[in-house]
């Protein structure tokens, strides 16, 4: 089964854009969310769109502009980011068949629809308990804790990014 990212890089790039703003006071480009995520620009503009339509973020045009959080990271939760992206599958809703007619197979997805579909719910009620806050405090408690105290993003081979 293929993991989907798509709501770790999403939580990844709004945590850098609230560090970004405490520090600099100012948005992120596409660009410098692209640096972060490993990414291109165009596949940060089109995720931030959708972000956008929910009131997530908000862009700002022209020179200085960028993306930045469109509310406290305290009132959004990790489950309306979740819902923003589509509901991004974090456990599968139906089964493939593969064995068109096998009993075998039929019996296994079943027994697993059930398990599955218990994942779910206990998945989307987490996300909904935590919030983008809960995260930024872990990140500044495990920032506090480095000993790079300056370090904020590292990637192999790439000097480490505001």
């Amino acid at each position: 089964m293929k993991r989907d990212s798509r709501l770790s890089n999403v939580l990844h790039a709004l945590l850098h854009m609230a560090e970004h703003e405490k520090r600099c006071g100012g948005p992120m480009t596409s660009d410098q969310l692209a640096i972060c995520l490993s990414t291109n620009p165009v596949v940060v503009r089109r995720t931030m769109a959708g972000l956008r339509e929910q009131g997530l973020v908000v862009s700002e045009k022209g020179h200085g502009g960028g993306w930045r959080l469109a509310r406290a990271l305290s009132d959004v939760t990790l489950g309306q980011v979740h819902e923003a992206l589509g509901e991004p599958g974090l456990v599968p809703e139906v089964l493939p068949v593969e064995a068109e007619g096998c009993l075998i197979e039929a019996a296994v997805n079943d027994a697993l629809s059930d398990a599955y579909a218990a994942a779910r719910a206990l998945i989307l009620a987490r996300l909904t308990s935590l919030t983008l806050a809960d995260l930024a405090e872990d990140f500044s408690r495990r920032l506090a804790d480095h000993p790079k105290r300056d370090l904020l993003h590292a990637h192999p081979g790439k000097p480490d990014a505001p």
